[in-house]
Formats: structure tokens, sequence, C-alpha cells
């Protein structure tokens, strides 16, 4: 059974990944949605909530993990994040290697892993190679502000988080320019005909 190419893929908020994420799954490529996942985790019968419910009882209930009482939690616990990470981590990292795993059950060449905050994590150690969504800032900025709810505060708080734009794309062995849709259909086809090519080459 052949392990298949793994291709991370990440980007800064508003960049355009999971936008680019359904350009790789409408390219037959499957694509695991590190999100997604959290969001299964946390859900009523989730592996989580039992984590979660002895370092927050409150912000479990009869659906689940309630995310704001979570967060709320975090917020005001010095360590909290820590604790629940060293946690939640590894049932998102024994997801994501299922997911491979049965990628390569069905002989699948090449899988996404599309994750926020891949750097950040170090989840770009599980990657054959990565792929950072990219659009001039000034677009992405626009984007971002054009969500319901979101201001300029908000946005400053989620970009102090995540790992700088260039950084990510000096880290990267592909970048994916996301200005427009034509722009970035065709590096995704690009890259899909360069990573098939090597593994027949």
């Amino acid at each position: 059974m052949t392990r298949p190419f793994v291709l991370g893929l990440t980007g800064s908020i508003g960049m355009g990944k999971t936008t680019t994420a359904g350009m790789f799954a409408d390219a037959g490529v499957p694509v695991w949605d590190a999100d997604a996942a959290v969001h299964a985790l946390y859900a009523a019968d989730g592996a989580a909530v039992p984590i979660v419910a002895a370092l927050c009882p409150d912000a479990v209930g009869p659906d689940g993990v309630d995310r704001a009482a979570l967060k709320s939690w975090v917020a005001r616990t010095p360590d909290g994040l820590a604790r629940l990470e060293g946690g939640v981590h590894p049932l998102v990292a024994a997801d994501r290697a299922a997911f491979v795993a049965r990628a390569a059950a069905q002989a699948q060449p090449v899988v996404v892993l599309d994750v926020p905050l891949l750097f950040e994590t170090g989840a770009d150690r599980a990657c054959d190679a990565v792929a950072v969504v990219s659009a001039p800032e000034a677009v992405q900025r626009a984007r971002v502000l054009a969500r319901p709810g979101m201001t300029p505060q908000t946005f400053a708080a989620l970009m102090a988080r995540q790992m700088p734009d260039a950084e990510k794309r000096a880290r990267a062995d592909h970048v994916i320019a996301t200005t427009d849709l034509d722009s970035a259909r065709g590096d995704v086809q690009r890259l899909l005909d360069r990573i098939r090519g090597n593994r027949h080459a």
C-alpha cells in the first residue's frame, strides 16, 4: 500500500484558502479539513468532549462543546490554551493520520491537508510539501472586513495570532495566487500536474 503524496494547504485569514481547497476537491483530490475535524471532535458524541469537560465543565452541554464558553475559559485561564491543545491536538493528529491511511487504502496519489495554522502548530512536518495561498494585503483586508460582524480591531487580533504572510510564503514549497479565481485554478492544476508527474517519473 503506497502512501499518497501529502500536500499541506495553508494561508492567512482572507487569503482564499477555503475556496482553493474546494478547487483541489473539484479536481478529485481528497481534502482533510482541520476545522471540520475539530468541529466533529466537539460535537455531542465527539472524542474531545470528555477532555473539555475535565478542563471546563461549564463549556459542555447536551450538544457537545459550547465553543463560546470554552473560548471565554481559555481567555481567563493563564495556561488554558496549552492544556486544551495538549488534550485535543493528539486527537486531531490521529484523525489526520486515519484520513491519510484511508486515502492510501484507496490508492489515492495525492491528498491535501487544509490547516489554517499549519506552520504555527508544526503540522507541516506531516507533509511532503506545503502550498500557501496568498493575495495582496489590501485584497486580504477588504475580504476580511466585508465579513459580517468583523471589525478592524478583531481583524488585527486575528492577524496577531498568525504567522506573517511573507514568512509563510518564504517557508512554502508552492505559492498559489488568489487575486482572481482563474489564476488560482491555474496554479492548482499546474501544481497537481507537477506532483503527479514526479510520482510517475
